[in-house]
């Protein structure tokens, strides 16, 4: 990992922690509040120490992506959870073959960068 995307991946994690520190929930209910803030933090800490170890130069821009994606989206929308996606069912193709395959792929096509990692951990 070179220097500057050391502390690209550095800024981010302080500045998901300052968010955390300083969050409201839509609510303004304290626990609720106080829950939000405990899953920013607690999925922060989980996502970076997964991708701690990670190498590669376009697999590390694909992490800083998701974790600008979601910062934005969460401070957008007043959630801190990842939206949730609707995506078509898989009964369209049979079990089986060609057909299924290629449902599969375009389901994994489709998902947004923000939820990449969300599957991992959940």
């Amino acid at each position: 990992m070179t220097p500057a995307t050391r502390q690209e991946v550095l800024s981010l994690y302080r500045r998901v922690f300052r968010i955390a520190k300083n969050w409201q929930s839509a609510s303004g209910q304290t626990e609720e509040t106080m829950r939000e803030k405990e899953y920013i933090r607690n999925e922060a800490r989980t996502l970076f120490r997964k991708n701690r170890n990670v190498t590669d130069p376009k697999l590390i821009k694909q992490c800083i992506e998701e974790c600008e994606a979601r910062i934005e989206i969460g401070l957008h929308y007043n959630i801190p959870y990842p939206r949730p996606i609707h995506l078509p069912p898989m009964g369209l193709a049979h079990r089986q073959g060609r057909a299924l395959r290629h449902q599969e792929k375009l389901r994994k096509i489709s998902k947004p960068i923000y939820l990449k990692s969300h599957d991992e951990v959940s």
